[in-house]
């Protein structure tokens, strides 16, 4: 091989060195501007990331300058622009040292901590805003502290919503404790999940299971703790102290409370505790109290009911108020239609109610019938004792009368010493022996005894019947007094009816 074949081979064998040599420094150019693309794919990512976050993030080097740092960390702090951020350092910003950020910045890098802390800081706005920094040390490649990294939670809403809620607990406190009516919370909230726990094992129905488990009652009601009761509560129950109360009210173990607990219970199950309704209570000190409870749960306790407010609104003089107006309506009434002296029934009622007793035989064929009957001699009991004695004397008979009556029967004052007695389903025999029964007690009784004397009494009685003797008012009343009027005739102190005079 000549001097001239041996440069060339070098030559080309140089060239192809240098063409592999060019290809490997394009595929890693290549590379290269791949990777290029991809870190800044990945570090736009990073910058929405940032820029989206719903929190702010900040990152500082050891010496406190902010290096990064996102749009939503850039709306509290008092710059604009990112380009502002880069002067800023968190060791001698003002907003984090008076806020103490600052400090907690130090110790998160110097100690290497982590670090959550609630500050008060000025709003770029003019107001304040509640931040709470998360802050975490970051470590380099060789694992030294490089700065830190902090996640900041605006909880301005959350602070002051904390704030309502406390200031609203408490301004609900004071309305509870000064309210004007009882009031008391309860926590069902044991009870609800014992239940809950019940049903889970297979019980159905639990009025049933307390009907079989009547133990199970007090075990349930001891599972309802008692919050708080107002002075109100207290005084209702005539308690001298919350002391007092808390031991003889709630620790009660009687029928009425067992009576309670067989209605709270099954309601606590369903979680239908809101109700109304009238209560007869005994206080401390044994007095009768007539209630109108409500029990409401309290808006936001709906699932376990742990706070049950009942009210107590004490309506004993209302209730004894109506009792006391329907007495009067009562006696307004049986003055229309009572005979002053006597107390029976007078003319009036004897009129009205005869023609419906009438009406009702009619419709049903039954019998009725009345007694017509007046004492023998009673003008010789005037004359002897006065008409005083003699008013007490009739007040004692219809007394008698009255005594051997039971409902729908009725004794009527007639006139004076004069009676009338209707028998409603009464045929004649069963109205002859009703007038025998009144004719014996009052021959078997001593009058005016009370009043210093001991008179004896006789009376006469007459009886017609519906419809054998008459088929309306007039012709029955008429039809008694005829026969009253013939037993006068034959001698006095005997009982007749209309049909046996008829056929003398």
């Amino acid at each position: 091989m000549d001097i001239a074949s041996a440069t060339r081979d070098e030559l080309l064998t140089e060239v192809e060195t240098l063409r592999l040599r060019l290809a490997g420094m394009e595929e890693i150019e290549a590379r290269a501007g791949r990777a290029e693309e991809a870190l800044k794919a990945l570090e736009e990512r990073n910058r929405m990331l940032r820029n989206s976050a719903p929190v702010g993030i900040l990152i500082v080097d050891l010496d406190g300058r902010i290096t990064r740092i996102n749009r939503r960390m850039l709306e509290v702090l008092p710059c604009s622009t990112l380009e502002e951020t880069r002067s800023l350092n968190v060791f001698q910003e003002p907003c984090f040292l008076e806020s103490g950020v600052a400090e907690e910045f130090r110790r998160c890098v110097e100690q290497r901590l982590r670090v959550v802390t609630d500050r008060l800081q000025p709003d770029p706005a003019g107001g304040q805003l509640y931040l709470r920094y998360h802050l975490s040390p970051i470590a380099d490649g060789n694992g030294l502290c490089s700065g830190a990294i902090a996640f900041v939670e605006d909880i301005t809403d959350l602070k002051l919503t904390g704030e309502a809620l406390r200031e609203s607990t408490e301004r609900y406190r004071l309305l509870f404790r000064s309210a004007p009516i009882a009031l008391l919370e309860r926590d069902a909230s044991d009870l609800k999940a014992y239940l809950d726990g019940l049903r889970a094992s297979g019980v159905t129905d639990i009025q049933e299971y307390l009907r079989l488990h009547p133990d199970e009652v007090a075990h349930c009601m001891s599972k309802v703790k008692t919050v708080d009761f107002n002075d109100s509560f207290l005084a209702l129950f005539e308690g001298k102290s919350r002391e007092e109360l808390s031991e003889g009210f709630f620790q009660v173990n009687t029928e009425e409370f067992y009576r309670l607990a067989l209605e709270i219970i099954p309601l606590v199950a369903e979680g239908k505790v809101s109700q109304e309704r009238e209560r007869i209570l005994r206080t401390l000190r044994g007095n009768r109290r007539t209630v109108l409870t409500k029990a409401l749960v309290v808006s936001g306790y709906e699932d376990t009911l742990s706070r049950i407010v009942i009210s107590l609104v004490d309506i004993t003089e209302r209730k004894e108020a109506e009792e006391a107006l329907r007495a009067s309506e009562q006696r307004y009434r049986d003055l229309a239609i009572r005979d002053n002296l006597t107390g029976l029934y007078n003319t009036r009622h004897l009129y009205r109610s005869l023609s419906e007793h009438l009406g009702a035989c009619e419709r049903s064929g039954a019998y009725l019938s009345v007694i017509f009957m007046d004492l023998d001699h009673f003008k010789h009991v005037v004359d002897s004792y006065g008409h005083l004695n003699g008013s007490r004397a009739v007040q004692e008979v219809a007394a008698t009368i009255q005594a051997s009556l039971e409902e729908p029967a009725y004794a009527v004052a007639y006139a004076g010493d004069e009676f009338i007695v209707v028998l409603p389903g009464y045929g004649q025999p069963e109205a002859r022996a009703k007038a025998e029964d009144i004719r014996s007690r009052i021959l078997e009784t001593v009058y005016l005894r009370d009043h210093g004397f001991a008179v004896r009494l006789k009376a006469s009685f007459g009886i017609a019947t519906f419809p054998d003797h008459a088929g309306d008012i007039t012709g029955l009343l008429g039809a008694a007094d005829r026969a009253l009027f013939g037993v006068k005739g034959k001698g006095r102190d005997a009982v007749e009816s209309y049909l046996l005079l008829a056929a003398d």
